[in-house]
């Protein structure tokens, strides 16, 4: 029997790599898919206007039918959207560090970082390294190879999917409750971005969601706790995936 297919989909700003430490966990259950959301990696540039459902159609040609579908941060927000367009592709949905119907404070504080990438890039990544890493033990490699990701994109294409990513969350929600798979949502219990309190919130909106919250981490959970994260995917996939 073939394995299933797990698709891993980044972040904003980030690539597939990202999910490097989470892949080698899971490799030997499952079939992986990993592709650069348009806008990221090699792929092109993304354009002015470019919509959550333009970074999903971007994707649909690598994601078979019938898929474990996994998204951290933005990428939780295309696979949502998948899940709700696109439901023959999704068999599960997991959203890693998802945002969810921010408040007004919280979409105030979003536009101020999408403000500060408009303004200065180099800025916005050191603000994000410090955001994500201060104060835990993910290595000093890790930590340059992220500056790295961050650092390559072309400014304009960053600022136009960084602001998906600030807004795709109040479009998404509406639909939320269309979603008919078992769903999981999980985030790191220190994650200032993508709170707890949003992953419940993201767990009552989907009608079949079950939330996690994993101790001790932040924002980026596919490095800072691969093995916590990959152990809450696969506890969760066993019970709809034949692994």
């Amino acid at each position: 029997m073939a394995a299933p297919t797990l698709v891993l989909l980044h972040g904003v700003g980030l690539d597939h790599t990202v999910w490097e430490p989470v892949a080698g966990l899971l490799r030997a259950d499952f079939r992986i898919v990993a592709p650069d959301l348009p806008g990221h990696g090699t792929r092109p540039p993304a354009l002015a206007g470019t919509t959550l459902a333009d970074l999903a159609d971007g994707v649909v040609d690598e994601i078979p039918p019938g898929s474990h579908v996994v998204g951290f941060s933005l990428g939780a927000l295309v696979a949502q959207h998948l899940a709700v367009h696109r439901p023959e592709l999704v068999a599960t949905l997991t959203s890693v560090s998802s945002v969810c119907q921010r408040t007004e404070d919280e979409r105030a504080a979003v536009l101020r970082r999408l403000d500060s990438a408009t303004q200065d890039l180099a800025a916005s990544t050191a603000a994000s390294l410090h955001r994500w890493y201060d104060g835990t033990d993910v290595s000093p490699e890790w930590i340059r190879a992220t500056e790295a990701i961050l650092s390559a994109n072309d400014p304009d294409s960053f600022v136009h999917c960084y602001r998906v990513f600030a807004t795709g969350d109040a479009e998404i929600a509406p639909h939320l409750r269309e979603i008919r798979v078992p769903s999981l949502a999980v985030t790191g219990e220190l994650d200032p971005g993508s709170t707890p309190e949003m992953t419940h919130r993201l767990a009552r909106a989907i009608p079949d969601c079950t939330a996690a919250v994993i101790q001790g981490a932040r924002h980026m959970l596919p490095i800072q706790k691969p093995r916590e994260l990959g152990t809450s995917v696969s506890d969760f996939l066993r019970r709809y995936a034949h692994v």
